[in-house]
């Protein structure tokens, strides 16, 4: 059986006008024959030649074959770009001519275009596929981890009352309780962590002590520094375009959000309309 929005070897069954028809078998049936386009086709390719590609829906939702590299596999948890937004849900760049989609079903809190998100990717009730932010059933409580290892982790989903959930490698399910959620932290931050404890049932708990304070105070004494060379004021906010921000201070954006909160928090500076003034 051909599988949609996952890489595979299929066989050319046949060309026409258009490209190759690929299936899994030559003796399949014609009806669930895939086309791969004529210009994506080998120029030495033959009847009965196996070829490695991608399956999806074409703008038009037809099943079609591509040997194009998508940014990842239904069944797989990735990181992937906010393209576009309209009032049906959310457009994603996985790499491939058309945007996979994220249903407002699926969206946890709010997405900005040209920020990176998790995404894990399956197919819909409908058979188009789709991608998803509500990553816990997906992700997976056997990891390889000990108590004080480090690993690296991308919040997923916060809740103010328990924490913030975070994939561990885009594997693994892992938690950072509330008492250890020093700062401001938003859905997408990239993390390094220390693995406080596995619990009975596979999943991690995190802390962010040690090597994120220490991040923290480096990154604040940054910010500081610009403050001072800009006789107390910086054109920067939140609002920031990630990218000049990383130019700028040599920080993620949310590093930035992070150690200006903190500065904020101390009463040091204030947030003004077009950017940071130290008090």
């Amino acid at each position: 059986m051909i599988e949609l929005g996952r890489r595979q070897k299929l066989k050319i069954m046949r060309f026409k006008s258009q490209g190759a028809y690929l299936n899994l078998d030559l003796e399949g049936n014609e009806e669930g024959d895939v086309l791969l386009p004529k210009d994506q086709v080998p120029i030495d390719a033959e009847v009965g030649d196996e070829i490695e590609v991608m399956v999806y829906n074409d703008s038009q939702e037809r099943v079609i074959a591509t040997t194009k590299e998508a940014k990842g596999q239904v069944g797989e948890i990735v990181p992937l770009k906010v393209e576009t937004q309209a009032s049906f849900g959310t457009f994603l760049d996985w790499g491939l001519d058309k945007d996979v989609f994220l249903p407002f079903s699926e969206t946890v809190g709010r997405v900005i275009d040209g920020e990176e998100y998790l995404f894990a990717l399956y197919v819909d009730k409908s058979g188009r596929i789709c991608a998803s932010m509500n990553l816990q059933k997906y992700l997976s409580t056997d990891s390889p981890y000990k108590e004080n290892e480090m690993v690296t982790g991308t919040i997923y989903s916060i809740n103010k009352d328990i924490g913030a959930f975070v994939a561990v490698e885009n594997k693994y399910n892992g938690l950072i309780p509330n008492e250890e959620l020093v700062g401001a932290y938003e859905i997408g931050d990239k993390l390094e962590l220390r693995v406080a404890n596995v619990k009975r049932d596979g999943k991690l708990d995190l802390s962010l002590r040690g090597r994120a304070h220490n991040e923290m105070a480096v990154d604040v004494n940054t910010v500081l520094k610009k403050l001072g060379e800009g006789n107390g004021f910086i054109p920067f906010n939140d609002r920031s375009d990630p990218e000049d921000i990383r130019k700028e201070f040599g920080m993620s954006k949310s590093a930035f959000k992070r150690a200006t909160g903190n500065l904020y928090k101390e009463r040091m500076i204030s947030f003004e309309k077009n950017g940071i003034k130290l008090i």
